[in-house]
């Protein structure tokens, strides 16, 4: 299990990052945008090259970061920029932590598979903190 901060820029995200690993001396696990992800998405063209996701390792936690886009809402503010990723160690974990942590809140996706091959659920907890949970494992 882990538990990494996520942070959402408004176009800024390879920006942020790469002063980020400027900072830390560290380079991208992995850095990918908008463009590389599936046609399902329907992403606007002046978005495509947006970051869809970016991992740096700091330490032994991983910052993680992505940019909006247009298609997806409201760019963020300072205040909802930001999301708590938990990394479970199998589905049915996933399962029950987010079942828990969404009690209350906000399911704004449900559990189940995504194509980058995790299993991924994001919901906004009943205090208005914003979560990703996911498994990698069965």
């Amino acid at each position: 299990m882990t538990l990494n901060p996520y942070l959402h820029f408004n176009g800024e995200c390879r920006e942020a990052f790469e002063f980020y690993s400027s900072v830390f001396g560290n380079e991208f696990i992995r850095i990918s945008t908008f463009r590389e992800g599936p046609e399902e998405m329907e992403i606007a063209d002046e978005d495509l090259d947006r970051i869809m996701h970016v991992s740096l390792p700091i330490g032994s936690n991983v910052l993680m970061g992505s940019d909006t886009c247009s298609s997806f809402g409201p760019p963020p503010k300072v205040g909802n920029n930001f999301s708590l990723c938990y990394n479970a160690d199998s589905r049915k974990h996933a399962d029950e932590i987010f079942s828990k942590i969404s009690d209350g809140g906000k399911v704004v996706m449900p559990m189940g598979d995504v194509f980058w091959g995790s299993y991924y659920g994001k919901c906004i907890d009943k205090f208005g903190i914003t979560w990703d949970i996911l498994s990698d494992h069965s």
